[in-house]
């Protein structure tokens, strides 16, 4: 299950309102967008392409949570303080994407609240749904064979 689209979540005028914002930007496949624990001050709406969302594991490589690709939201971490990434991620093909100022943006919910709102509820749902992937694939990976039906 894809997590809900900009296009989905916010009304028109929200979204023209966000896009005022937007940069469009071009990031080579194997590009390294975020790291866990950097500070988070952008995030991106894919346009084409794929990125993979990605968690450190300690004693072994990271692993990959979840794909992302068209209209879909890269970042959240942005929105929440203290603006520090919880996830890695990486462009997995070449990727067009919208690219956010993150301080622009939290300014502009900041003097909007109907704005802050329907961005809060957006970002919520996106980030209910990357928890939801986040246990089930750390799951599919690491747990002994069967824990998973007794969770």
């Amino acid at each position: 299950m894809n997590t809900p689209s900009m296009l989905r979540a916010l009304p028109t005028e929200h979204r023209r309102q966000l896009m005022r914002l937007a940069r469009e930007v071009s990031i080579p496949q194997g590009t390294r967008m975020f790291h866990e624990g950097a500070v988070a001050d952008r995030f991106w709406i894919i346009r084409t392409g794929s990125v993979e969302l990605d968690t450190h594991v300690p004693g072994r490589r990271r692993a990959t949570i979840e794909t992302l690709g068209h209209n879909e939201l890269v970042g959240i971490s942005w929105l929440f303080a203290p603006h520090v990434w919880h996830l890695g991620a990486t462009a997995a093909t070449p990727v067009r994407a919208y690219e956010f100022d993150a301080k622009a943006v939290r300014s502009l919910c900041q003097d909007d609240a109907a704005l802050g709102h329907a961005v809060a509820q957006w970002a919520g749902e996106v980030l209910a749904h990357r928890l939801r992937s986040t246990r089930t694939r750390l799951l599919d990976l690491y747990a002994p064979y069967g824990a998973r039906s007794a969770v």
